[in-house]
């Protein structure tokens, strides 16, 4: 129900329909306002789009909440393939699983990016968005205060007024690096020396899944990593994480012998399964990564920026889009109580970069935990401890993937914090043991009295 304090269809500019960009339209057209969403590329519902992005992501709390604030999630559902727990693959064909939660409700969800994007534009669309494909930003033309979009059919520029955008256009965002040459405002953006690049397993012969179809796969040896995520058809779309240089990197798998070698020393139950394999690898792009950081993310009513345009955070937390949707839900949250834009921007960054900043420093956090510590005995009895801490001192002591994961409630910031303690007293409690058994469980409730109370207070 549209929000009286809208009531004239005041009009906004998304730039950019990818997965926040369109969620944000739907929640504002949903609020009254008048929404139009530019895209630079074709509508991926009727044509072919270019890769480059990946094809699925793993939805978590904070997203869901999003979109069932957008009321998407039913026709989101059936694209979902639920993951309780990491399946790690050892060199020698040895799995092992470990749980991310308590129990059932703790899971997080593969869900297939170009299927999502299509649930969103419909629903966009049913809401009365108009989205312009095929139109990308130019430029910003700060002396006439407008901006410069082009029709990439017929080749012609538009100009709109620069009021009241905002980028959605993802970490390469053009009006960001607009904002930037202009002189408004400072970013960083500081790349990952490693690089990925996504391959496929197929469904076996039946079209089942070749390898345990609810779990999120990580084949983990330490200064490189593969996963694999399940797809609905019974294919897993397969993700190498590797240095683009160095004695092991994509500088010098520069062969189809040299690919199939690595793959056959590190990661032969994986080869076995990949056919393709050299093919695809040849085939496909090798993306980078890295962690963008804005000094500013508006100007006055004119420019907002948000998601990976505004805060683009690497991928091992599983959390870009979570964290993107989480963005929408807080911009439609306070245009539900303030119709000033200049504040509502304003405020928007405030109580967002606390947050994405945390985020951002827990995603690279869990990259050096995925590809390595995973394997450490000691990192797994301090799993296993604080899952049962938890059950101990429910509410209290939580583990930190499950605060971002599963307590969408929790500000990211929040979560940080209280991890960042609760390493240090599962350190103290583990330094001389080697089981459950050995932990000295009043030691435990004294720490969590001493240090994360006061904290919760």
């Amino acid at each position: 129900m549209p929000s009286s304090i809208h009531a004239n269809a005041e009009a906004v500019t998304i730039c950019g329909a990818g997965l926040a960009g369109t969620l944000l339209a739907i929640l504002l057209a949903r609020r009254g306002f008048e929404v139009n969403l530019y895209e630079r590329l074709g509508d991926l519902r009727r044509e072919s789009i270019p890769a480059g992005r990946s094809i699925n992501l793993a939805l978590a709390a904070r997203g869901i909440r999003a979109l069932e604030l957008a009321g998407v999630m039913p026709a989101i559902t059936p694209l979902l393939i639920t993951m309780p727990g990491r399946m790690l693959h050892d060199l020698n064909g040895t799995r092992t699983f470990l749980a991310y939660g308590q129990d059932e409700s703790e899971v997080i969800y593969s869900v297939s990016r170009p299927g999502l994007n299509r649930v969103l534009l419909d629903a966009a669309e049913a809401a009365g968005v108009t989205i312009h494909f095929d139109h990308s930003v130019q430029a910003i033309d700060f002396a006439a205060h407008r901006l410069l979009i082009r029709n990439g059919k017929s080749g012609r520029d538009i100009a709109i007024p620069l009021r009241r955008v905002v980028g959605a256009d993802g970490a390469g965002s053009v009006l960001r690096h607009e904002l930037v040459k202009h002189g408004s405002i400072a970013h960083s953006e500081d790349l990952l020396a490693h690089g990925y690049k996504e391959l496929t397993m197929p469904p076996a012969q039946d079209g089942s899944h070749q390898i345990e179809t609810h779990a999120l796969h990580i084949w983990p040896r330490g200064g490189f990593m593969l996963i694999a995520l399940p797809n609905t058809d019974g294919s897993f779309t397969v993700t190498l994480f590797l240095p683009h240089e160095g004695p092991e990197s994509f500088a010098t798998l520069d062969s189809p012998e040299r690919v199939r070698d690595f793959f056959a020393r590190y990661f032969p139950d994986a080869l076995a399964r990949i056919p393709n394999l050299v093919e695809e690898f040849a085939s496909r792009p090798t993306g980078i990564m890295g962690t963008v950081r804005c000094a500013r993310w508006s100007m006055s009513d004119d420019i907002l920026l948000i998601g990976d345009a505004a805060h683009a955070i690497t991928p091992f937390h599983g959390q870009g889009m979570n964290c993107a949707f989480e963005d929408c839900a807080q911009l439609d949250a306070l245009f539900a109580s303030d119709g000033d834009w200049t504040r509502v921007f304003a405020r928007f960054e405030q109580l967002r970069r606390p947050n994405t900043d945390a985020i951002a420093t827990m995603a690279i956090e869990n990259y050096l935990e995925m590809r390595d510590t995973v394997r450490d005995p000691k990192f797994q009895l301090q799993k296993a401890l604080s899952l049962q801490l938890e059950r101990q001192f429910p509410g209290r002591f939580i583990p930190r993937y499950s605060m971002v994961m599963f307590h969408a409630r929790v500000p990211y910031s929040v979560a940080y914090e209280r991890g960042r303690i609760q390493s240090e007293i599962l350190a103290e409690l583990t330094a001389t043991a080697t089981t459950l058994a050995d932990v000295d469980h009043a030691r435990a409730a004294a720490l969590i009295h001493e240090r994360l109370e006061p904290m919760l207070a």
